[in-house]
């Protein structure tokens, strides 16, 4: 039987995957304050009518924005030919080689901002809130909310309480999903200024097959709270795998070289108001680091 933790366990909502569904764009920058959107998903609460609409009266078709992505796609198209031409992620072989850290992501423009997504208990019915903004100077992202553990009254739903803030997936071409290739660093590296709350920082890795479609990499960070910025390095062999929820007795490494998504969850149970302003997300290779995963591996008898 796999383990559980008690934090980890409150996300196990019913028999709703939220890391697993196609990444949909939540976030438009119209605003200076980025409020929460559902996205789209298979769930569907429990007493509501299922939703019958015809698939010919959802297509909403314009020719100009037809013409238009046309044209952004074969940009896109040639960007990567010529990155692949140039050497691996558009950078030369001197550079892949000699490389020792890498920013992925930082927070500057509402542009930044864009590439993330929310999600909160609100999909299962919760009251948590949660909203993603620009920090002071526009040189800091702000994820804060609310944290509400009250369950819904579905007679289904057994645990409530968390919000995540999830980078969505890089797509290519003709919306062709991409995945980064971190395979030349080894520990991924923040800078965070939490308000004292333990957070959950989780990575999603491309599988090859549809049962580990819900296989997600997870590791917990502690922050300090108070107007101190942290410098926290999680080597990529700290992190254990876990499934909707629940840690897996048959633990591996995590495939650096097909990263999809990582993410931060908030599920402490303790209601009130939670904030975590992050500078940027990084990684490097720690040289000194030669651990090559953390964890015991279990072994079937034949």
């Amino acid at each position: 039987m796999a383990l559980s933790l008690n934090i980890i366990q409150k996300l196990h909502l019913c028999r709703h995957p939220r890391w697993t569904k196609p990444f949909c764009p939540l976030l438009h920058p119209s605003s200076q304050l980025l409020q929460c959107k559902l996205y789209s998903s298979k769930y569907r609460r429990p007493g509501l009518p299922p939703d019958n609409t015809p698939p010919w009266k959802r297509i909403n078709f314009s020719f100009e924005k037809g013409v238009a992505g046309v044209k952004k796609h074969f940009g896109l198209l040639k960007k990567e030919v010529e990155d692949h031409l140039r050497g691996p992620g558009g950078k030369t072989l001197r550079e892949n080689i000699l490389e020792q850290t890498n920013v992925v992501w930082e927070f500057r423009s509402l542009e930044d901002l864009d590439k993330w997504t929310l999600s909160s208990d609100q999909e299962i019915g919760g009251k948590s809130q949660v909203s993603l903004k620009l920090g002071r100077n526009n040189q800091t992202a702000l994820f804060y909310g609310t944290l509400n553990t009250e369950v819904p009254r579905d007679g289904e739903t057994r645990y409530s309480g968390y919000c995540t803030m999830k980078s969505k997936t890089p797509l290519g071409a003709f919306n062709r999903k991409l995945h980064y290739d971190w395979s030349n660093f080894n520990t991924l590296y923040l800078r965070v200024r939490g308000d004292g709350r333990p957070w959950m920082v989780n990575i999603k890795s491309d599988s090859y097959f549809s049962q580990q479609r819900d296989d997600l990499y997870n590791y917990f960070i502690y922050t300090q709270g108070g107007p101190y910025w942290q410098d926290i390095k999680i080597p990529f062999s700290k992190f254990f795998l876990s499934s909707r929820g629940r840690i897996q007795d048959n633990q591996h490494p995590l495939w650096t070289d097909k990263i999809t998504a990582v993410g931060f969850t908030l599920g402490d149970k303790a209601n009130g108001p939670f904030q975590l302003e992050i500078d940027f997300i990084g990684l490097c290779n720690d040289r000194a680091h030669t651990e090559e995963f953390a964890y015991e591996k279990y072994k079937r008898n034949p």
